[in-house]
């Protein structure tokens, strides 16, 4: 720029300039119009180049200050004066115009600016994320290079790396653990409405009784999560022992495990969940199905609850589903009532679906049945079959009431005439303890039991 402003001082064309428009200013009244005319296009001519000149220096002076050097100057002085040149010699647009335009002009390069600060900061964040992947590569390699070594180490070589290491970015879980805590309790209510619906529509096929249909779905889901954290702890443990290895970088050991685990969720053995779930409700006493039915028609309900559940436990804090247990007192933040519920019932029957919660907090309820009396008069079926089951066959003779009641008075007194109790008797004479009257004292018993227990 020196150097340029320099050449134009040595040219002396201001200089030249100002004494050509003062020769024109003494000679205008004796010249002629195509004398005058002649010499004011000189004059336009050389106050051209001493412009060209002069914009030549701006350009240059503008570089030397920076990308964004000189923008306040440029349109508070030149943007206006060009615009008001512009206007008032060729389109003859008000003022007005010119400044909106060059108001557009302005707010296009803030606007540009803006996005040049943003796409610096995202090309920021990525080099970080490069450089964090360039140090785990590095790790590897290094980590692959001491396997080869001609003197390995004994427990490596007796229990290999089980899990194949890949290329982590450090943060990543908790860079999106909001994103993802979204879009597992959406995908965790989408199953409710479709996939829940579907496996009951199946299983309504093969039984008849709804309650039963909903308490195997209910089960379904329970087992399905209870299996999916004994995966998640055990894939847990295995990473752990795997990256322990090689972690020297700025996150926590248990942060780079997270990583991990969240980047390979394909890794999940999600086919062992599900037998898993499979084989837990074969035994659950608390579902009856028909010889017919298998479980594993409704496997493709158990497999997304089992992946959903496995992917809830990456998340920080981690969800999981509320426990219920049958009789339970009815809670109106945690459940709601099903369509065919006493809605004054104060307790639970049994579950439709599981609430699911975050730590103490329930952030989607679940849904249960309330009838009143239903649960007693199934609890009371239930013991008369347990009952009928295990008593003994000699109930089946008659008793006395006397016999029967007898054992009722927690200190019986000893009977002072006829033959003595069969008590004494047993107490006296111990060879008697096999024979009819152990069977009578065992008897006498049973049915004072009995009696106690159903208020007679």
């Amino acid at each position: 720029m020196a150097d340029s402003l320099r050449r134009l001082i040595n040219n002396e064309s201001c200089r030249i300039l100002q004494e050509k428009l003062e020769n024109w200013y003494k000679d205008y009244h004796i010249n002629s119009c195509d004398q005058n005319l002649n010499r004011c296009c000189e004059i336009i001519e050389m106050n051209s180049m001493i412009q060209g000149q002069l914009f030549t220096i701006l350009n240059q002076t503008a570089r030397e200050g920076g990308h964004y050097a000189g923008v306040e100057t440029i349109k508070s002085r030149l943007l206006p004066w060009l615009g008001t040149c512009f206007s008032s010699t060729t389109s003859g647009r008000p003022f007005e115009t010119s400044l909106s335009l060059i108001q557009e002009s302005i707010e296009k390069e803030r606007q540009l600016r803006e996005f040049a600060s943003t796409r610096k900061h995202e090309i920021q964040q990525l080099e970080k994320e490069l450089n964090s992947t360039h140090l785990q590569l590095n790790l590897v390699q290094q980590e692959l290079a001491r396997s080869r070594s001609p003197s390995p180490r004994p427990c490596r070589s007796r229990s290999p790396s089980p899990l194949p290491l890949r290329s982590c970015s450090p943060g990543r879980a908790r860079l999106t653990n909001a994103a993802r805590h979204a879009h597992l309790v959406a995908r965790f209510s989408d199953i409710y409405a479709q996939e829940r619906l579907d496996a009951q529509t199946l299983l309504r096929t093969y039984i008849d009784d709804l309650e039963i249909v909903q308490r195997i779905i209910y089960v379904a889901a329970v087992e399905s999560f209870h299996a999916a954290k004994m995966a998640f702890r055990q894939f847990k443990m295995r990473v752990r022992k795997t990256l322990s290895l090689t972690h020297s970088g700025p996150e926590s050991l248990e942060d780079t495990v997270l990583d991990y685990i969240v980047r390979h969720e394909d890794l999940y053995d999600v086919q062992a969940s599900v037998n898993e779930v499979i084989r837990a409700m074969n035994i659950n006493p608390k579902i009856s199905f028909p010889p017919e039915v298998d479980f594993i028609m409704i496997s493709s309900l158990v497999r997304e609850l089992c992946r959903v559940a496995f992917s809830m436990q990456t998340l920080v804090p981690p969800l999981d589903i509320a426990f219920g247990a049958d009789g339970e007192l009815f809670n109106e933040s945690k459940y709601r009532r099903s369509y065919d519920s006493d809605f004054t019932a104060p307790l639970v029957v049994y579950h439709v679906w599981p609430a699911l919660m975050e730590n103490d907090s329930i952030i989607v309820k679940g849904e249960a049945v309330s009838k009143r009396g239903a649960l007693w008069s199934r609890r009371s079926r239930s013991k008369s079959r347990s009952r009928s089951r295990s008593m003994s066959p000699i109930l089946s003779h008659s008793a006395s009431p006397s016999r029967t009641l007898l054992p009722r008075s927690r200190s019986p007194s000893p009977i002072r005439s006829g033959s003595p109790s069969p008590e004494n008797e047993l107490r006296d004479t111990p060879k008697r303890r096999s024979g009819k009257w152990w069977a009578l004292l065992l008897s006498v018993k049973i049915n004072a039991h009995i009696a106690s227990e159903m208020n007679i």
